[in-house]
């Protein structure tokens, strides 16, 4: 068995936010001159985690330690920097041994684990196949004006009486109304269309942190805990590997949050299901670009480029699931109502199958 796994995911996205920054997250595409709304790998990988810590019941997120530093300016104010949190760098806790952890502070050691799953950002799956849409909001309350005060102040910050404020408004003819106006541009786009992801995952450091001390990933103490708690050394002696009954633990609720994750962290706002419309596996990267991609129209001069999605069912070398909702954007396939717990299914037995011992 090849010691890679890859996935390419096809999702369909309805009118949300995946980040914050300007309202949504956006990179230029220079062929065809559009803004491309996309979900960052960090998030994405987040929103894994997250997924997978909720598949496993008693589970819990590593514990994350929050540091300040307390100084004086040279008017001896007090003042509070924030620095980098702190990571326990421990693979006793799920997400830490799946997303890896990065430590580094001054006078102590540094430590750094790459986390076995690369994920690319979810991004269009063709750039005339997604984009971004932007609309102005109303804060409403006028259907009960008298659950909901109004206060008015004049340019001397003084707040004026009911009876100054209704003459105001009989002589000039305005209203008050219980509603505030935001406009597009204090709002942000909203992303839609059809987006893919990919990922690999390195099966042969799935389950294995190095001990390696001249750029380590483990203190030594820690080394020691984790031998104590069952981990056994690699043949090598260069690493440790996690426990048979918890990689039992580990991957089925690692499939199901690979197949199932959904945006979830904070930066995430109107809500859409993310559909998903087909995920490919194969051992071979290439073959998944083939099975779900975008095709370039034969346009003439006259038009502006257009792209179809595109299924492939005919390459090999891969597993392929499709679901009832694709059919709703790509032509001429068959989908199947169970194909994401299909899926989820021959990634657990994927999974399960490679020696992690060796």
């Amino acid at each position: 068995m090849k010691p890679y796994l890859y996935l390419r995911g096809l999702r369909h996205v309805d009118h949300t936010v995946f980040c914050v920054e300007n309202g949504q997250k956006t990179y230029w595409d220079p062929q065809f001159g559009t803004l491309m709304p996309y979900s960052s790998g960090q998030q994405v990988k987040r929103s894994i985690l997250d997924a997978l810590v909720e598949a496993m019941p008693g589970e819990e997120r590593a514990p994350i330690t929050f540091t300040y530093e307390l100084t004086s300016d040279r008017s001896e104010h007090k003042v509070l920097h924030q620095k980098e949190p702190w990571n326990p760098c421990n693979p006793a806790y799920a997400d830490q041994l799946i997303g890896g952890w990065m430590r580094a502070q001054s006078k102590s050691l540094t430590l750094k684990r790459r986390s076995p799953l690369s994920i690319s950002a979810m991004r269009p799956l063709h750039p005339t196949l997604a984009g971004t849409s932007q609309e102005s909001l109303t804060f409403d309350r006028s259907e009960n004006p008298d659950h909901h005060p109004v206060l008015v102040r004049n340019a001397a910050g003084e707040e004026l009486s009911m009876d100054e404020v209704n003459a105001f408004l009989l002589s000039e003819a305005r209203a008050l109304p219980r509603r505030h106006w935001i406009p597009k541009d204090k709002v942000g786009p909203r992303a839609e269309g059809l987006f893919v992801f990919d990922m690999a995952i390195d099966l042969r450091r799935l389950f294995k942190v190095s001990v390696n001390q001249h750029d380590p990933e483990l203190e030594p103490q820690k080394i020691e805990d984790l031998k104590a708690n069952g981990w056994q050394e690699s043949t090598d002696r260069l690493a440790l590997i996690c426990p048979k009954k918890r990689r039992e633990e580990i991957i089925p609720a690692l499939a199901d949050a690979l197949v199932n994750w959904r945006v979830t962290s904070n930066q995430s706002r109107t809500y859409s299901p993310q559909a998903t419309l087909a995920l490919a596996l194969s051992d071979n990267a290439n073959r998944l670009s083939n099975v779900i991609r975008a095709d370039l129209r034969e346009n003439t001069l006259a038009e502006k480029p257009k792209a179809d999605p595109v299924i492939d069912q005919n390459v090999d070398g891969l597993d392929l699931f499709i679901s009832l909702a694709a059919k709703g954007y790509v032509p001429g396939i068959v989908g199947d109502a169970n194909a994401m717990d299909t899926a989820e299914q021959v990634l657990r037995d994927r999974l399960l199958a490679f020696d992690y011992d060796a």
